[in-house]
């Protein structure tokens, strides 16, 4: 088991370029995002719940040590795949006492819609302001023809305070309930994701 956690490690190295400073910006692109590393302190951000209250990411993480996720959103057919798989190890995580937090720069009323076609005991977690998408260094500007393509689809982005369309770089973050980063996976290439099976044997490692 010691052996898939020192595996799982590095990979993250491998996917995620190092920063030796918390990130704050949004990156040009997706190859360069610079996110938390294991070992950083999540940073104290507010994000809104699906009934749209705000809610201090921090003080969730400090309940219980938790298993946080960044998505696309719920249009991403990956993003769907991802939580279907995970839905088959949910609850071997949460016995584990864990939680599960989904962050994603959907509305709040978009989160509600997704919330009726699944039975996962996940908190979904609305990031429009990009607050977390920003300070866990994860967030990178889509360009023009990207922006179009999912526009012709009504897919609307979240822009940033220039007005400029962002998305997160999918990644796993398992924290602790001193808000330390535990364990981290964020690849820049949105279709590769860590297995469920991946995450549930990091967790368990963790957990003793």
């Amino acid at each position: 088991m010691r052996s898939i956690l020192v595996l799982a490690l590095f990979v993250s190295v491998l996917v995620a370029p190092l920063s030796m400073a918390q990130p704050r910006e949004i990156a040009p692109e997706a190859s360069a995002v610079r996110p938390l590393l294991n070992g950083m302190t999540i940073p104290n951000v507010t994000v809104k719940l699906a009934d749209g209250s705000p809610v201090s990411l921090a003080a969730l993480t400090m309940q219980k040590p938790t298993v946080i996720l960044f998505y696309r959103g719920g249009w991403c057919p990956y993003c769907n795949r991802q939580f279907a798989e995970l839905q088959t190890v949910e609850q071997d995580i949460i016995d584990l006492g864990y939680q599960i937090l989904a962050i994603s720069p959907e509305t709040p009323e978009n989160l509600q819609k997704q919330a009726l076609k699944t039975e996962m005991k996940v908190t979904q977690l609305s990031d429009t302001d990009l607050n977390a998408i920003r300070e866990f260094g994860l967030g990178f500007h889509v360009d023009k023809v990207t922006q179009m393509r999912y526009a012709a689809n009504n897919i609307n982005l979240a822009k940033d305070a220039d007005g400029k369309a962002v998305l997160p770089a999918p990644g796993v973050f398992i924290v602790n309930q001193k808000g330390q980063v535990e364990f981290s996976y964020v690849n820049p290439d949105f279709k590769v994701r860590p297995s469920a099976e991946l995450i549930l044997n990091v967790a368990k490692v963790l957990a003793k």
